[in-house]
């Protein structure tokens, strides 16, 4: 854990804390690191947890199935970024998702149900954790919300769109990469893979965007 001490203090859950401070903390959350192989579940769906997790190496995505095996992306996650707050903060809420390695990862697993009590210490840094953590949880619902508006587009054109034009105002530049190959983004997007890679094609040609795999440019303004 050492070597990522700088990357973990990076992290929204731990703005404002001294790096000095930065251990001591981990000892309180009950800080443990775990590795995941490519495809294993860091989470489940049914499981109950009070241990939110932050990304040290690799990458997590939130996932679900449903009843006939059709896949959803809910979200993804890379180094330095966290998951599952929401299902930590309330043990009793049974995870409905899986959270799954995208990729061979190395997750840091905190126990959130001791920000949630107060501490046996009373450590002085537990009230600005708790802001922290709310303030994590509020982005997770804005982050779920623009999913929402980029899947309700009426077409898969406007999906992409609303996607890309996201994707590229987060990187503030034209050009930027996503965390999703074509499989992925077409779950993510609730599309279909051979209608979303021909509307790609169509959006090329006609000089609205330029892309190599997980590479996008922005050529060309277009109202969705």
């Amino acid at each position: 854990m050492d070597r990522h001490l700088t990357l973990i203090g990076r992290s929204p859950l731990f703005d404002g804390i001294r790096p000095d401070d930065l251990e001591a903390m981990l000892r309180c959350l009950g800080a443990r690191t775990r590795t995941y192989p490519r495809g294993s579940a860091v989470f489940r769906m049914g499981d109950a947890t009070t241990c939110m997790g932050l990304v040290l190496e690799g990458a997590v995505r939130l996932e679900k199935d449903d009843w006939w095996g059709n896949r959803t992306i809910l979200a993804s996650f890379g180094p330095g970024q966290s998951f599952a707050e929401v299902y930590a903060c309330e043990p009793g809420l049974p995870l409905d998702i899986n959270a799954v390695a995208a990729e061979d990862a190395l997750v840091l697993l905190l126990d959130v149900g001791r920000i949630a009590t107060m501490c046996p210490s009373s450590c002085a840094f537990h009230a600005r954790l708790i802001r922290n953590l709310l303030g994590l949880i509020a982005k997770r619902t804005h982050a779920l919300t623009r999913k929402i508006e980029h899947t309700s587009k009426r077409s898969t054109r406007a999906k992409l769109l609303s996607y890309l034009s996201e994707q590229a105002e987060a990187a503030g530049a034209a050009r930027f990469a996503i965390p999703f190959d074509r499989q992925e983004l077409a779950d993510y997007l609730s599309v279909e893979r051979s209608a979303m890679c021909a509307e790609l094609s169509r959006m090329k040609k006609e000089n609205l965007i330029d892309y190599h795999k997980n590479l996008f440019e922005i050529v060309r303004a277009e109202k969705i």
